[in-house]
């Protein structure tokens, strides 16, 4: 009898007990770390840190990557210093399974401003479309971040960090479109894309 299917049966046995490694990993941190700014589920304790809840695996592990390196600077970089690889990939994959919260918007006129906004951009300034990257219900993509439902002051501090590039990762093209926003279309998008389900 051949060795080759001895091994593959092997090496796919042991698939589940690595994903359970990797998740028990990811949940150790969570509960070392993470929860104190973006709760056990992703859904964070103040308005100022973003939600996690069913945000992108890839795109959490990427914005690791970035601040373990220092492609984007802020309080995470010290947090993301010692992780590895893999803990990355399993705390993007932890948070992405976490299913996000609908939260209410109050001011409903001024949402359909940021509505306006998201799926149409401004033509007289040039400002383009939300939805043409982020999609038409702000899901994003791996490489591109889910918006619906963050929180409208997180929104709101990441727009005016592109503006001013502090935002010192991804801000090529977040830089040309947070640059040609009005404060009021600033807010106005935050209140409309924090509705979104």
């Amino acid at each position: 009898m051949s060795q080759l299917p001895v091994f593959i049966f092997l090496a796919l046995a042991g698939i589940p007990y690595l994903v359970s490694a990797s998740s028990e990993r990811a949940e150790e941190i969570v509960n070392e770390r993470c929860y104190l700014c973006h709760g056990a589920d992703g859904e964070s304790s103040s308005a100022i840190y973003p939600r996690l809840a069913g945000q992108h695996a890839e795109y959490i592990a990427k914005q690791l990557m970035d601040f373990k390196t220092g492609r984007r600077q802020g309080t995470m970089n010290e947090m993301a210093a010692d992780l590895t690889e893999a803990e990355m990939k399993a705390l993007g994959d932890y948070f992405a399974a976490r299913s996000p919260q609908a939260h209410a918007v109050r001011d409903q006129e001024f949402a359909a401003v940021g509505y306006f906004l998201y799926h149409r951009g401004n033509p007289y300034s040039g400002v383009a479309a939300c939805k043409s990257c982020h999609g038409e219900e702000g899901k994003g993509t791996h490489a591109l971040p889910r918006l619906a439902g963050q929180h409208k002051r997180y929104l709101v501090s990441q727009l005016q960090d592109f503006n001013k590039r502090a935002r010192t990762n991804d801000n090529a093209v977040m830089h040309s479109i947070a640059s040609k926003l009005t404060e009021l279309e600033i807010e106005a998008l935050a209140n409309y894309i924090s509705g979104m389900k």
